[in-house]
């Protein structure tokens, strides 16, 4: 699957392009260090869309300060080819989600836990969730695969969440589908 891909692996946002995966994580620490008091999720999603040539997929990392703001950036990844089996694109949406994830080892997890944790008596939390853009609803043509993909994010040990609480895929990195 790797060959059958076109990435240069970077991150990109609004106001910063070619981010390292080292800089996204930066940028995160010096986000959640701002006001460590705060309550943090760090959420990642994947959205794609199809078109006559090519399928593209944006993977979003976003973290959010609950009431206060967020900090997010997201990769983009083409398929060279109309990827029109949709649990073959939920699925890959999803490896594409579990791949951005997987660079969070346990070690960099740790440290943004450390972050928050002298203020957890203070209310301070951090939670990691994995948003998928699917929904159950008996009209909704994903409803089939909600509980498989669900299954995968929380077999790396992150919440999962699906429509209308999915965001970062079904909002975020949907906008950079498009263009």
């Amino acid at each position: 699957m790797e060959s059958d891909r076109i990435t240069d692996g970077t991150f990109q946002n609004l106001s910063q392009k070619n981010m390292t995966f080292e800089q996204v994580f930066d940028a995160i620490v010096q986000f959640m260090r701002k006001e460590p008091t705060g309550n943090f999720v760090l959420m990642f999603g994947t959205d794609s869309q199809v078109f006559s040539k090519e399928t593209k997929f944006i993977t979003g990392i976003v973290i959010q300060q609950k009431g206060k703001g967020v900090w997010a950036c997201f990769r983009k990844v083409i398929v060279p080819r109309r990827m029109k089996n949709l649990h073959e694109r939920i699925s890959y949406e999803t490896s594409l989600t579990e791949e951005v994830v997987s660079l969070f080892t346990e070690e960099k997890i740790e440290q943004l836990i450390n972050i928050v944790l002298p203020y957890v008596y203070k209310g301070a939390s951090f939670t990691i969730e994995g948003h998928i853009d699917i929904g159950s609803g008996n009209r909704n043509k994903t409803s089939v695969f909600v509980n498989e993909m669900i299954a995968r994010m929380n077999s790396l040990g992150i919440e999962a969440k699906i429509k209308p609480d999915s965001f970062v895929a079904s909002t975020y990195a949907n906008r950079f589908t498009k263009k």
